[in-house]
């Protein structure tokens, strides 16, 4: 089937090859893909759901992965709510999205708050049925954007334009086994859900309340082969013991800049692996991908001779997009336009070009300015990485009245003893020779502090300051 056939997500699936032991598994249930073909995991005939705008409240992110599967070609418009999205917001979301039904396993949401519009369980038990297989519906896909305050932005997708990267039933040797550290709610948790239903593989979902070590263990148990996280998300895994319970095939980072030391620290730890990083965006779409080790990407990229069907540019320093993956408007912002008048997304992704190599140099909202002169936090962090004694960093500004701002420093340290003070000292002073070394006396940090570890976001990115 190519990408242009795609009817819909179960019309894929029916039309691939046997299901034979696929399966969605989460921490405390799995669904095998054939046993869905036969029946159902939704508590009211998919009939009824025909042509209908159904926001998907899941809390069990297995739940939300079969009703996907149940919903698209179905329903008019699937919205997909993120996990950790405060309630307060819901009011807002439902009328922006035209929402008439709800589909969802929680039992802590008064159904006063959705204006009474039905309300359709869905669960992870498959109960036996002969479901009208209807798939005629062009579903939208809408999504979330990441890193927002308040009422979040809301970008509309097509099957068509997420799987734009993917070939559907891609022949394997062996069927992939998925894992993922991503909510598959969330764009980059999502493109690794259609890899593995339309790659022929299956998928190891990890769970808000679970730890990496105790994910790591049962995507070992599970013989994961391909697994995706963003830099913060590897950083944190390699840390944990349940590292070796893993030997993937294929180690894939998205979400971050991916810096020297985190690829440098996978090749290590899994020598046998591809190690990939690749560059997305909820509006954009998935916009390429490298493999050669390295970090940034080739400056050939930006030639739209040489990279297939997305064309990228560089305009005032940040990365623009166009291709037929990017999302087709966002919902219900009329004002704000998606596009440029040239067709082209502009990510607000910050751009050097070093040689023949583009390298990511932060994000535009982000510059610290000391004293008029800009420090990008990623640049500064990913010097301190360098440090085999560091595992992340997070550095972020801090107000002086002489400059406006210093730049500091949060460093999550290994292999150290704990109230070691002289050990602390020495290791302080030494990240501070190399930063030194490396970068302009305005971007070196006036104060580094040891820390156990680095929030992150929903999203699986270091929680910065504003973000």
């Amino acid at each position: 089937m190519q990408r242009n056939e795609l009817r819909s997500l179960r019309a894929a699936l029916d039309d691939s090859r046997p299901s034979g032991e696929r399966r969605l598994s989460a921490q405390h249930a799995s669904v095998r893909l054939d046993e869905l073909k036969r029946g159902t995991c939704l508590g009211a005939p998919i009939e009824e759901l025909q042509g209908r705008s159904v926001l998907l409240l899941m809390r069990d992110p297995l739940a939300a992965g079969v009703a996907l599967i149940e919903l698209d070609g179905v329903a008019r418009r699937l919205i997909l709510c993120p996990p950790d999205l405060d309630l307060e917001y819901l009011p807002q979301v439902i009328a922006t999205g035209e929402v008439d039904t709800v589909a969802s396993d929680r039992t802590d949401v008064d159904h006063a708050i959705v204006g009474g519009r039905p309300w359709v369980s869905c669960h992870t038990d498959v109960s036996p049925s002969q479901p009208a297989v209807l798939c005629n519906v062009e579903s939208d896909w809408i999504l979330f954007t990441s890193g927002t305050t308040g009422v979040p932005k809301m970008v509309v997708h097509s099957l068509a334009s997420l799987a734009g990267a993917i070939r559907p039933g891609a022949a394997l040797s062996q069927p992939a086994i998925w894992a993922t550290f991503y909510d598959i709610r969330r764009f980059g948790g999502l493109q690794i859900f259609l890899r593995a239903m339309l790659g022929g593989g299956s998928l190891v979902l990890t769970s808000p309340d679970e730890s990496i070590g105790d994910y790591l263990n049962r995507a070992g148990s599970h013989g994961a082969t391909h697994v995706t996280g963003t830099p913060s998300h590897w950083r944190r895994a390699l840390m944990s013991p349940g590292a070796n319970q893993i030997a993937p095939q294929y180690a894939r980072l998205s979400g971050e800049i991916a810096d020297q030391p985190i690829l440098d620290a996978l090749h290590g730890r899994y020598p046998l692996a591809r190690v990939a990083h690749a560059f997305a965006t909820t509006e954009a779409g998935l916009a390429f991908e490298v493999n050669d080790g390295l970090a940034g990407f080739p400056a050939s990229y930006c030639e739209s001779d040489t990279h297939g069907e997305v064309e990228m540019s560089v305009a005032d320093g940040t990365l623009r997009i166009r291709s037929p993956r990017t999302a087709r408007r966002y919902l219900g912002e009329q004002a704000v336009p998606l596009l440029d008048a040239a067709g082209f997304v502009d990510t607000g992704d910050l751009l050097e070009l070093q040689g023949d190599r583009y390298f990511f140099a932060g994000r535009r909202g982000g510059i610290i300015n000391v004293g008029g002169l800009k420090v990008h936090p990623e640049e500064v962090e990913a010097v301190i990485n360098r440090h085999p004694r560091v595992r992340m960093s997070l550095v972020k500004a801090r107000r002086n009245p002489v400059t406006g701002a210093l730049v500091v420093a949060e460093v999550v340290l290994s292999g150290i003893d704990g109230g070691n003070t002289q050990a602390e000292e020495a290791l302080r002073a030494d990240i501070l020779a190399e930063c030194r070394h490396n970068l302009a006396a305005h971007k070196v940090p006036a104060m580094i502090r040891f820390v156990p570890s680095l929030p992150l976001t929903p999203a699986g990115k270091v929680a910065r300051p504003n973000a």
